[in-house]
């Protein structure tokens, strides 16, 4: 084995740094190390509390830490639950926006139904409507052209005139001019008291039975003086036999030989004559009513007492009656029909 030789050290070796004790053991004063022994007192000091202070705001920074980590967990959380609950709201949204779409189309397809409903409906309104008016037009034309009514036709085309201005339709204006071209041509008509003349003739039916025939006209006698004795007897029998048989002049002898029963049915051809007269003027039978009326004025004035106020009253009536017009010459209402033509063909 080896060996290390021992070499030996000298005792008194000077090391860098210290001071060198004297044999009697007191260092030496120093105010240099007196300084550096303060300074590196107040060094440590320093550390230490840098140190200590240094772990309490560590320790404060991770309360803090701590506290707000459990903070923002907490808001986490209920941010999550905020979601969770705002997904489940959308969703529901989501949901209720399906069906009200749905809704939606189903209300458009309904609208659409109804709006298809609606414009049958409407066209078949309006021929509807059109075929009444073209009823109404056929029955007013039938009344001027048969009956000569024009009160009626007036009533009828402004019937039809109100019913399309109810309708309110644009193209259903030609047709209403055309109408009302016809109304005002009919209502320049003249107008006839068909009324008034019926009731004229009427009084005169309810007057015939009272006015008198012409047999039956009586001449007054003068009275017979009286004779006393045997001539009175024979007087008398000459009155009673002028009495029997009564000789009197009239303008025809066929009023004197009419008998009760024939001056009966006199009487009564008379007025069937005046309700004649009547239905010729509803008619508007010029020719009839005219004709009628001459055989009224004829029979009055042949066969009727003349002389009596009633019949003479009655033969001035009849021939006011007689000088009527009852006959006018009425215009159509082919404007209305051509129109109304015109109106079916377009459509």
């Amino acid at each position: 084995m080896n060996d290390t030789p021992e070499t030996s050290v000298p005792q008194a070796v000077a090391q860098p740094g210290r001071v060198p004790v004297h044999a009697g053991g007191h260092a030496p004063s120093s105010p240099v190390a007196l300084v550096a022994l303060l300074i590196a007192a107040l060094a440590l000091a320093m550390a230490a509390w840098s140190w200590f202070d240094s772990r309490e705001r560590i320790r404060e920074l991770k309360t803090e830490l701590g506290r707000r980590l459990a903070e923002t967990g907490k808001e986490v959380s209920e941010t999550r639950l905020l979601a969770r609950n705002a997904d489940d709201t959308m969703r529901q949204v989501s949901e209720k926006v399906a069906h009200i779409e749905s809704q939606m189309t189903t209300s458009q397809q309904q609208q659409l139904s109804l709006e298809a409903l609606y414009k049958d409906l409407s066209q078949g309104r309006d021929q509807w409507a059109l075929a009444e008016i073209e009823q109404v037009l056929l029955t007013a034309a039938q009344q001027l052209q048969l009956a000569g009514n024009v009160k009626a036709a007036i009533i009828a085309l402004e019937g039809a005139d109100t019913r399309l201005q109810r309708l309110n339709k644009p193209q259903f204006t030609a047709l209403r001019r055309a109408i009302a071209a016809d109304l005002a041509n009919l209502r320049a008509v003249p107008s006839l008291d068909e009324v008034g003349a019926s009731a004229r003739i009427e009084a005169l039916v309810v007057r015939h039975a009272g006015w008198p025939l012409a047999s039956a006209q009586v001449s007054e006698a003068a009275p017979a003086p009286r004779v006393s004795g045997a001539a009175n007897l024979g007087q008398e029998l000459w009155e009673e036999l002028k009495r029997i048989v009564q000789i009197r002049r009239v303008d025809s002898n066929e009023a004197v030989l009419l008998p009760p029963d024939q001056a009966y049915f006199l009487r009564e051809n008379l007025r069937l004559r005046l309700l004649s007269a009547r239905l010729a003027l509803l008619s508007q039978d010029q020719a009839a009513f005219r004709a009628d009326l001459d055989a009224v004025s004829q029979m009055l004035g042949r066969y009727f007492n003349t002389r009596d106020a009633g019949v003479a009253d009655a033969l001035k009536e009849v021939r006011r009656l007689a000088s009527l017009q009852i006959a006018q010459k009425l215009p159509g209402i082919d404007a209305s029909l051509a129109a109304l033509e015109a109106y079916k063909g377009e459509h």
